[in-house]
């Protein structure tokens, strides 16, 4: 069935809610239960209390499928759960666009995340970091025995050092001194198990050091577990609002170069792409908080906030490339309780964490693209207002046929407001009854 898929659903946004389901579902052989939970009626409110304190009710987002896309050879129907009307098709579009350079690469590291215990009142910083050092595998093999079913299947802490941090400014000026432990998580992303061996070797780094332990948690910059993406464009294929390929891809470059340079520019670049990242993320089930919290810092780690994606122009090619770190996981968490995650999960067929991280990197590079594309040329209201513009007939009460009579009616005269809604509508509406 793998290799069969294809992401070019021709004319899928055209079809109505119940046939783009169905068409969805017979492709991915979902059973009833799957299909009715893709669809949002899984989720019960047993369930949610279950998931969280003080649970009132169930809160919902629409759940989109970016398509076309295509990453190492392979096609991936992408679900995506966010409510900005734009963020869907403008990764579907940059991702028709991206297929006639062959579609995305992407690769991803080994699942490595850093676990952190600070040591406090340890006296000589150096002699302290000694002792932990010359206790490596002691701690090691103590922090393993708290998951020894991560150990077997493969996982588990790898390697370990010590970092002593200047001291900050304050009535204590004692260096910070870390034990940084790296720990392979396999599908997890994590948290739970870091947290336990962290906790789990504290008392043992304090009597070897002599000193107190306050934090023993997981670090969110992940940048043990990087996934990267490129896409290499013909220029000619970039041809589009009557403008040639080569004034387009300028566009582009030039937009790349002002985020490299500005963190003011950088910061909205970057928000472009965690917009394509974050609706993978919610849709799968995983931590995007999390996921933000690590990009943005990875962002900034030379000194300078910058951004995650650059774009250079390259022998007669548009050449994006991305690299950020992606801490997901396949089980755990609300993955394995949330229905819809399960079927939305079902529907992108990944196998891996890893597969999942390379597969987000693509969908961030493509909806950065979509974005500084827009920006290069014609700019960002033309596409997104048209998209917008459903929203507010919506607002101003359209329901049905009229919502993209009215979205039409807005986006011709150029007015994409609520009240220009309402007035659109009922003059409509009303010409409407004076026809029959």
């Amino acid at each position: 069935m793998a290799d069969m898929i294809t992401s070019r659903l021709s004319g899928f946004h055209k079809l109505p809610v119940a046939d783009r389901l169905g068409t969805v579902s017979r492709i991915m052989r979902l059973s009833g239960e799957e299909s009715a939970a893709l669809h949002g009626d899984a989720l019960t409110m047993e369930t949610a209390n279950q998931m969280i304190e003080n649970a009132v009710g169930v809160f919902s987002l629409p759940l989109g499928l970016g398509l076309n896309m295509q990453v190492n050879g392979r096609d991936y129907i992408v679900p995506m759960a966010v409510e900005e009307p734009s963020v869907v098709a403008a990764v579907s579009f940059a991702a028709k666009i991206a297929r006639e350079g062959g579609g995305f690469n992407a690769e991803a590291d080994d699942p490595i995340m850093i676990g952190q215990v600070q040591v406090t009142s340890y006296g000589d910083a150096a002699v302290a970091a000694k002792a932990i050092v010359d206790h490596k595998e002691q701690i090691l093999a103590l922090a393993n025995s708290f998951h020894p079913s991560m150990l077997a299947r493969g996982g588990g802490a790898r390697e370990m050092d010590v970092r002593v941090l200047p001291a900050p400014e304050g009535p204590k000026a004692e260096p910070i001194l870390v034990l940084h432990l790296y720990i392979d998580t396999q599908e997890a992303m994590g948290a739970n198990l870091i947290n336990t061996m962290c906790e789990g070797v504290a008392p043992f780094v304090e009597q070897v050091t002599g000193g107190k332990v306050y934090l023993r948690i997981l670090s969110n910059l992940a940048d043990r577990r990087l996934a990267r993406a490129s896409v290499r464009i013909p220029v000619a294929a970039l041809a589009d609002f009557n403008l040639p390929g080569d004034q387009i891809a300028e566009g582009i470059v030039q937009a790349s170069r002002f985020a490299q340079a500005d963190p003011y520019r950088a910061a909205t670049h970057n928000k472009g792409v965690m917009n394509g990242v974050d609706s993978v993320a919610i849709a799968t089930g995983q931590d995007w908080r999390a996921i933000e919290a690590g990009a943005h810092a990875f962002a900034c780690r030379d000194g300078q906030y910058r951004p995650l994606s650059t774009w250079t122009l390259e022998e007669g090619h548009l050449v994006g490339r991305i690299e950020l770190p992606l801490a997901l996981g396949t089980v755990g968490g609300p993955i394995k309780v949330h229905p819809q995650v399960q079927a939305a999960l079902k529907v992108l067929r990944v196998s891996s964490a890893r597969e999942l991280s390379m597969v987000m990197a693509a969908v961030g590079l493509a909806q950065n693209f979509a974005a500084v594309r827009a920006l290069g040329s014609v700019g960002i209201q033309r596409g997104h207002m048209a998209l917008h513009a459903r929203c507010v007939a919506v607002t101003a009460g359209a329901r049905g046929h009229w919502v993209e009579r009215v979205a039409d009616a807005l986006v011709k005269v150029g007015q994409v407001k609520v009240d220009k809604a309402r007035e659109v509508l009922a003059q409509l509406m009303a010409a409407q009854a004076v026809e029959t």
